[in-house]
């Protein structure tokens, strides 16, 4: 190791630094805050690079999830079956629709929701399936896709963690009725704070969800439903819009270090989840180990940062305690061991290699063996 602390994250503009600037700049010259012409045009731009005719900014990917399910008219008496392995907030984000999150288990290589603990969750009142496009690789989307046809369910997809990701190819967000997207400053397209977009293959979706975004509102002081106020900002969008042509690059970059990565820990004491689809965009890169807690000190004292995504499976969090929920042990397994290592794109290939390098002297007494 050199000596230095490597940090989770890296959020301060780098390459990007002089075009968010003039963005800022640009939006406070011209004084326009709100739904102007910088959300206009990033939802043409963001829609194209993500292979949908439609992309709608609202404030975040939480209420980009719910506005899709009102949108759908989804909502009290509804049920939705989802990934207990995710951040809370897709649960919320049904819940905040009025419908009820059902948890199914998820699989156990993959580890995202498993299409056959998906179907044996389905009953008379389910009205949708939400899959989590976790860590930044792709859900099984054709078997979703499959589920969704012969149950009539409609199929959302939480692509919080997986801007650019492809699925066979296919961009995800594109293979359901509508994908819901997070801009949080560490997702691999963040902005400056809060936003969140729609995208979608439906007109009158996204029409629905243009609507609703901003109160239910058709025109001025004219409100035909009750909507919400979740209006992604003009500052935002065009922070966004700054960043969005840096994308491709950076996903490149982030592929390349976890590259790096798989090559390094070949021998080492812990389970790295392997690579299912070359559409990865490798939002985190995620090892497991039954010793996390001292793998975790293990680095720490040698000025690694990691975190942890996420301790507790959905099914275990108090918000959701009243529902029931199924017990879901394979992710209760993977909550207990995962851990999330440094990958952005402004880290060394030499960070990543010291980081591989303590990863493959942490002293396991039990490995979980290895995945490529």
């Amino acid at each position: 190791m050199t000596g230095r602390r490597i940090p989770f994250v890296n959020l301060q503009p780098g390459e990007d630094s002089a075009a968010v600037r003039a963005a800022i700049d640009r939006v406070l010259a011209r004084g326009w805050f709100v739904l102007g012409p910088e959300v206009g045009a990033f939802e043409t731009e963001f829609a194209a690079i993500c292979g949908a005719p439609y992309a709608v900014g609202v404030g975040t990917g939480t209420d980009a999830l719910a506005l899709i399910f009102r949108a759908l008219g989804i909502g009290p008496g509804d049920e939705v079956i989802t990934s207990p392995l995710s951040a809370a907030f897709t649960a919320l984000a049904i819940m905040m629709a009025g419908a009820k999150p059902v948890f199914a288990d998820i699989d156990a290589v993959r580890l995202t929701l498993n299409p056959a603990a998906a179907t044996a969750a389905i009953t008379p009142r389910t009205a949708a399936i939400l899959p989590v496009h976790m860590y930044g690789q792709a859900a099984d989307m054709a078997a979703f896709a499959q589920i969704g046809q012969r149950h009539g369910l409609a199929v959302v997809e939480d692509c919080c963690q997986s801007h650019l990701a492809t699925c066979a190819g296919r961009p995800v967000g594109t293979f359901g009725a509508a994908g819901a997207f997070s801009f949080y400053p560490t997702k691999n397209l963040g902005a400056l704070g809060d936003a969140g977009a729609v995208i979608t293959r439906d007109a009158a979706l996204a029409d629905r969800v243009r609507r609703m975004r901003n109160g239910g509102q058709t025109t001025r002081c004219q409100h035909i439903e009750a909507g919400v106020n979740s209006r992604l900002d003009e500052l935002q969008a065009a922070i966004l819009r700054a960043r969005l042509p840096f994308l491709r690059g950076w996903t490149a970059r982030r592929r390349a270090l976890a590259a790096i990565y798989r090559a390094r820990l070949v021998e080492s004491p812990i389970l790295v989840p392997p690579e299912l689809d070359a559409g990865h965009v490798y939002h985190l890169f995620p090892v497991r180990s039954p010793e996390r807690s001292a793998l975790q000190a293990h680095l720490a004292a040698q000025g690694i940062d990691t975190l942890i995504h996420y301790p507790l499976p959905i099914t275990q969090q108090p918000a959701v305690a009243s529902m029931e929920p199924a017990d879901c042990p394979i992710a209760n397994q993977v909550c207990d061991e995962v851990l999330s290592l440094p990958v952005y794109p402004s880290l060394d290939d030499d960070d990543v290699s010291s980081i591989a390098g303590a990863v493959c002297s942490f002293p396991a007494s039990r490995g979980a063996g290895v995945g490529r």
